[in-house]
């Protein structure tokens, strides 16, 4: 048996991540998802950059502890609102306008028309 010790095998972290379509949710559940202010702004913050340039780890500003803030994501992309891949040690997020806008029309635009509070 041969055995080989600069391959990695998958992390933890990688193997958890998990992407849902925006077809596969419920109207309730995109409501909660974008009911709290938190996610909302986070919604936001993304839709002013482009696709994969923005990591979690530039959200440290949020008032949240930072496993909060990976919670946040985490119902983010489960209810197919975020796509997340990793890079390195940082992970890049992309805000899935079209997938989203296609099941819930209009809700993202409510959304990213909200002032910041």
């Amino acid at each position: 048996m041969e055995h080989y010790t600069n391959v990695r095998s998958q992390s933890n972290r990688t193997r958890t991540l998990t992407h849902t379509s925006p077809l596969e949710v419920t109207l309730q559940a995109a409501l909660d998802a974008v009911g709290d202010p938190v996610r909302r702004r986070i919604v936001r913050e993304l839709a002013g950059v482009p696709d994969w340039t923005r990591a979690c780890g530039t959200f440290n500003h949020l008032p949240v502890a930072k496993s909060t803030l990976s919670h946040h994501f985490a119902v983010l992309r489960n209810v197919g609102l975020l796509e997340q891949r990793d890079e390195g040690s940082r992970r890049l997020n992309r805000l899935r306008r079209e997938e989203f806008e296609e099941r819930f029309p209009g809700l993202l635009a409510l959304v990213l028309g909200e002032d910041d509070q």
